[in-house]
C-alpha cells in the first residue's frame, strides 16, 4: 500500500477529493502492527484512494493525499482498491476523520 503516484496525479486526485458526493473510509492491519486507514471514492468503475494514513506500532502517524504524496516513510497508494478482495475491513467515516485529524 505505500507504492507512491506520480506528481502529475495531483490535479486529478484532488478533483476527485473535491468533488466527491460518496467515500468509503477502511482499516488494514499491517505485518508491522501499524493500522493503515484509507478514504477512497468511486471513479470509472474502480475506488481511487484519495487520503492514507499510517498510524505506525510506535504511534507515529503520516497521512498522504493529494497535497502530500509521499515520504521518506512511504506514500499514497497508486493501485484501486477492491473491498472483496483486499484485507480491508470497513469503518466509520468518523473513526477515519478522528485518525486524519490527529
Amino acid at each position: 500500500m505505500a507504492a507512491a503516484r506520480a506528481p502529475d496525479v495531483r490535479p486529478y486526485l484532488r478533483a476527485l477529493d473535491e468533488s466527491a458526493t460518496l467515500r468509503h473510509h477502511f482499516r488494514h492491519a499491517d505485518e508491522a502492527g501499524g493500522l493503515w486507514y484509507i478514504e477512497a471514492v468511486p471513479d470509472r468503475g474502480e475506488l481511487i484512494v484519495i487520503k492514507q494514513a499510517e498510524l505506525t506500532s510506535a504511534d507515529q502517524l503520516h497521512r498522504y493525499s493529494w497535497e502530500h504524496l509521499e515520504n521518506e516513510h512511504g506514500g499514497l497508494t497508486d493501485q484501486a482498491i477492491d473491498p472483496e478482495e483486499d484485507p480491508l475491513e470497513a469503518i466509520p467515516a468518523e473513526e477515519f476523520h478522528r485518525v486524519w485529524t490527529r
